[in-house]
């Protein structure tokens, strides 16, 4: 008979208790005891909506995020962080780069997981890197779960993704060097494990998914042989994509279990039953761990039954990948309308539906007759449905040339024109758009939502608050200014609500990294704007100041890739339809008399395919897309675009194939790393390397920027360089944003008298 389980479950809890508890931690409103306790009612409420699963996942469970746990089970923290203090203040440090009562030093970078809109801590390793083994925090957790009668699956990171997806800091890249320490605190942790009385342990290596050479190929293999040894079964956990060229050196690793997603790569299922010896474990992942979609439980079934039959309980049904990537629990929706709902899967729902596919698989489908048929009438009425497809919308898409994408000029043209039109100084100064969302403005749109406020009201304290940041950008010195965006509660959700085809969920939060979360819209027809959505705000602060505004859109990648997107028609179809909705309201802003035009694409790595046969047909369209966005404005119209947190050599022909005039980037926790590849490209538009970490509540120096600033120009000429943040201030405090923009600014300032 099949078994159940879940890979993994969202851990910021039902209503975000856990980001509310860290947030106080760290404004020191609370203590390490109190925000251990809410983490443990997280916990229990995690394993008891999975209780029915036959193994319950242990060890996923984070107070900011699972690779920076891994790092410090593993002892890799790097010399900086290490300080004669509390555990949990230097875990904070390498997070944040402070914590509470630690000294301020320079936080990890941090990454985007896979193709994931969650953001993971790159672990670094010294060269001389020794593994020190402390899992009795994980252990201690597992203790908690049996002793609360839960049937427990601890979850790993695998030591070949982890030693990956870290980075040696220092000199030449030697990470396969540390294999043999790290599998020996590998095989050291899992004796431990075995020590529990554990029988399975899930070991993530997502890294099968992608294009890997041959040296980490035989990385896995000398891991896996080793780990084999180890007294406990070894589930090796792959999601995200298909093995692909992996297949056979997948299928060839001795361990006990093998997880495939069968939803991102549903072609491989018969292909790995085929490969994967009858009598060990195939774990299916046909429960979509990704999306809100719910499962059609009949096609679920079906794919599974012949498999069922052969495999008996050697065949286990989960979701595809960890459920840290969906909403906890659609219950909560009470403003959703029915026929939507009836549609839709959250975690809870979907650990729901593993059980009741592996129930159909077990004693027949007349067994979950009630959910098979309203599984089977919301499919159809999705279907059928008229409020999916807009002829409108169909038509102007079908009418796309590829004119439409195209700048009237060369960027070469196009750059003395906006120069001229501008009369910017060297070193131009500017931010990524938004400014802190304060608990008053918070409190406006609330009181706004719930007609507490009247709409003229609102208006009112919103051009208030626009003019407030206006001036605290000129009493700054900044040389381009932003509104603040003080009316958006996020960049994707603010035009979500504008544009025809999304829906809102009041509780659908998903955590990108450690305590911020994002609520993304759900795409659930053809898209189309209505009304301008920026255009009057961006006008209304352009007569505030002689100075240029900025304005402010999210790129037609990232509402897509921050979005649930439908599943029904192709991604490139709705990047296009997003994209023509935008380009009307880049043309209004331009009309309006907006002449510089952020449209930004933090997630156009992201969505990038991780095989890399499929990533050129994903570079045309959405290349294609942000052109169509950006393409319908004069030449003295200067197109921006931000990208944060990507590793860009792979992308980078792509990123310089948008054609945005100038680019923001994340580069002061790499260290102006990710400017390399900018240099060896010989990028020839213009870049703005963020010179400081707004992820982290630091206020770096005037000589720190300035440093940064001047080891930009070893990369980039110094007449091509902006200089801003590496992102968003919505999230930090004006008691961090003034002192840090102010000592920006002054570096520019020293730069340009050292110029002169």
């Amino acid at each position: 008979m099949a078994l159940t389980h879940s890979l993994g479950f969202p851990r910021v809890g039902r209503r975000r208790e856990l980001k509310f508890a860290l947030e106080a931690y760290w404004a020191g409103d609370s203590c390490e005891g109190e925000l251990r306790d809410l983490a443990a009612q997280v916990r229990h409420y995690n394993w008891g909506v999975q209780q029915g699963l036959d193994f319950v996942p242990a060890g996923d469970f984070t107070l900011y995020d699972h690779v920076l746990d891994t790092a410090v089970r593993l002892g890799a923290v790097p010399e900086r962080f290490k300080a004669d203090e509390p555990a949990i203040t230097t875990y904070f440090r390498q997070a944040r780069g402070r914590a509470p009562g630690g000294q301020d030093v320079p936080a990890l970078e941090m990454t985007k997981w896979f193709n994931t809109n969650y953001h993971y801590l790159v672990p670094e390793l010294a060269d001389d890197q020794q593994f020190s083994l402390n899992v009795d925090e994980q252990l201690a957790q597992i203790r908690e779960a049996r002793a609360a009668g839960h049937k427990v699956k601890p979850v790993l990171v695998g030591p070949v993704t982890f030693l990956y997806l870290s980075k040696q800091r220092e000199g030449a890249d030697q990470r396969l060097s540390h294999l043999p320490k790290l599998i020996n605190a590998y095989s050291q942790w899992l004796d431990k494990l075995a020590g529990e009385g554990i029988e399975w342990v899930q070991i993530d290596e997502p890294l099968l998914v992608t294009d890997i050479s041959n040296d980490w190929q035989q990385a896995l293999q000398t891991a896996y042989q080793a780990l084999s040894e180890a007294p406990v079964k070894i589930l090796l956990a792959t999601y995200f994509g298909t093995l692909g060229n992996n297949l056979a050196l997948a299928t060839s690793l001795p361990v006990a279990g093998l997880h495939i997603d069968a939803v991102a790569g549903r072609a491989q299922l018969a292909v790995v039953d085929n490969a994967w010896p009858a009598d060990k474990v195939l774990s299916v992942g046909i429960v979509n761990g990704r999306n809100v979609w719910r499962t059609d439980l009949r096609a679920a079934i079906g794919s599974l039954k012949a498999i069922g039959e052969r495999r008996g309980n050697q065949l286990w049904v989960a979701p595809s990948c960890s459920l840290l990537h969906c909403p906890v629990d659609l219950a909560q929706e009470d403003q959703l309308d029915d026929e939507l709902k009836s549609w839709l899967a959250f975690g809870v729902q979907k650990v729901e539906e593993v059980q009741l596919i592996a129930k159909a698989l077990n004693e027949g489908e007349g067994a979950i007759g009630e959910a098979l048929a309203a599984s089977d009438a919301a499919a159809a009425a999705r279907k059928s449905s008229k409020r999916i497809h807009s002829d409108t919308v169909a038509k102007r898409v079908a009418a796309i040339t590829g004119n439409d994408s195209q700048r009237h000029s060369a960027f070469s043209d196009r750059i003395a024109k906006q120069r001229e039109y501008l009369k910017l100084p060297a070193y131009p100064t500017t931010t990524i758009g938004s400014f802190p969302q304060t608990p008053t403005i918070r409190g406006l749109r609330r009181d706004w939502r719930a007609g507490r406020l009247s709409e003229p009201q609102y208006r009112e304290a919103i051009s208030k608050e626009i003019e407030a940041v206006i001036r605290e950008q000129e009493a700054l010195g900044l040389d381009v200014l932003v509104h603040g965006e003080a009316e958006r509660n996020d960049m994707v959700e603010y035009f979500g609500e504008l544009l025809d085809g999304f829906a809102f969920t009041r509780f659908g939060w998903v955590q990108s990294y450690g305590s911020r979360c994002v609520k993304p819209p759900i795409i659930f027809g053809d898209v189309s704007r209505a009304q301008a959505m920026t255009v009057e705000w961006a006008a209304f602060a352009q007569t505030l100041t002689d100075k240029p505004v900025k304005g402010m859109l999210t790129g037609p990648v990232t509402i897509l890739g921050w979005s649930f997107p439908r599943d029904d028609i192709e991604l490139k179809t709705i990047a296009q339809q997003i994209a023509l909705a935008l380009r009307d309201e880049v043309v209004d802003l331009e009309q309006a008399g907006i002449k510089v035009i952020q449209i930004d694409e933090p997630a156009f790595r992201e969505l990038l395919p991780l095989k890399l046969a499929e990533q050129s047909a994903y570079f045309d369209w959405a290349v294609e897309a942000f052109r169509l966005s950006a393409a319908g404005v004069a030449d003295d119209t200067q197109i921006h675009t931000h990208m944060c947190y990507s590793e860009f050599n792979a992308i980078i022909d792509a990123i310089a194939a948008l054609d945005a005039d100038v680019i923001t980037i994340e580069t002061s926790r790499s260290a102006n790393e990710l400017l390399d590849v900018f240099r060896e490209y010989a990028y020839p538009n213009e870049i703005g390397p963020g010179v400081y970490d707004i992820h982290s509540p630091r206020i770096p120096s005037v000589d720190e920027m300035a440093k940064l600033i001047q080891r930009a120009e070893a990369y980039i000429p110094a007449e091509r360089i902006w200089v801003n943040p590496d992102c968003g201030l919505k999230t930090r405090r004006w008691e961090e944003v003034r002192p840090a923009l102010k000592n920006m600014v002054d570096a520019a300032k020293q730069l340009r008298e050292q110029a002169a």
